[in-house]
């Protein structure tokens, strides 16, 4: 088990109070073998309302063309348990869990239900330590390019395709122009779409891809609303 202040770096939050991270860190296996100890649940119960609520304020700001049921069906796709296990290994999560031996020795760090579950309680334990904003901020450095991918799926709504079909039509081709900005952790990505020689359209995300999906689906707005050029 690694020591929970370690686990801020990976946050990109440090934490001011170090037992309600400890708490954050502490599963019902491991409260249920140490007397005196509580367990996570009730932060998980909070963080789970943290996190919708982050993801839910991000697609309604970002993404005005989608109808109220893609945005429940996006948000579905992004606050799962699946995806919150995903998240939670590339933080690596389960190597700060408080569990119990017997969770321990039968692969507990590595179950997909206490990590999300986990994941949800230390996302709860950042917004009592600090703010909703900050909590939120966290929220989106973790989630931001799943909620982009998402919202932007290839399979549904692939902007950068469409546009390029577009144009193809017109004998022309998109160019994206990226730069980059912010510490590791927090990473901002800026892409600037020209078409020839002008610029149509930009966009901003925590990747390059969603950066340029964004900056397309405003590039095809423009298209289809006959006013290419911002």
């Amino acid at each position: 088990m690694l020591p929970p202040d370690e686990l801020g770096g990976e946050l990109g939050y440090r934490f001011t109070n170090r037992e309600l991270l400890e708490l954050a860190l502490t599963h019902s296996s491991y409260a249920a073998e140490t007397e005196g100890e509580d367990d996570n649940e009730r932060l998980e119960f909070l963080g789970d309302a943290v996190l919708g609520m982050a993801i839910t304020t991000k697609l309604y700001a970002e993404y005005p063309e989608l109808a109220e049921g893609m945005l429940a069906k996006v948000r579905a796709a992004v606050v799962n348990e699946q995806s919150l296990a995903r998240v939670a290994n590339r933080v690596h999560l389960g190597e700060y869990l408080r569990i119990g031996k017997g969770e321990d020795t039968s692969g507990g760090r590595r179950k997909p239900s206490i990590l999300s579950d986990s994941l949800e309680a230390v996302i709860g334990a950042v917004f009592l330590d600090s703010s909703y904003e900050e909590a939120a901020r966290v929220v989106l450095s973790l989630f931001g390019d799943l909620v982009d991918e998402q919202a932007t799926d290839p399979g549904r709504e692939d902007y950068k395709t469409r546009l390029q079909e577009l144009l193809a039509q017109r004998g022309v081709r998109p160019r994206y122009e990226s730069s980059a900005s912010g510490p590791d952790h927090e990473r901002r990505y800026r892409v600037q779409l020209f078409v020839a020689e002008d610029r149509v359209s930009g966009g901003e995300g925590t990747s390059k891809k969603a950066a340029e999906q964004v900056a397309a689906r405003r590039a095809l707005a423009e298209f289809e609303n006959g006013t290419p050029g911002a």
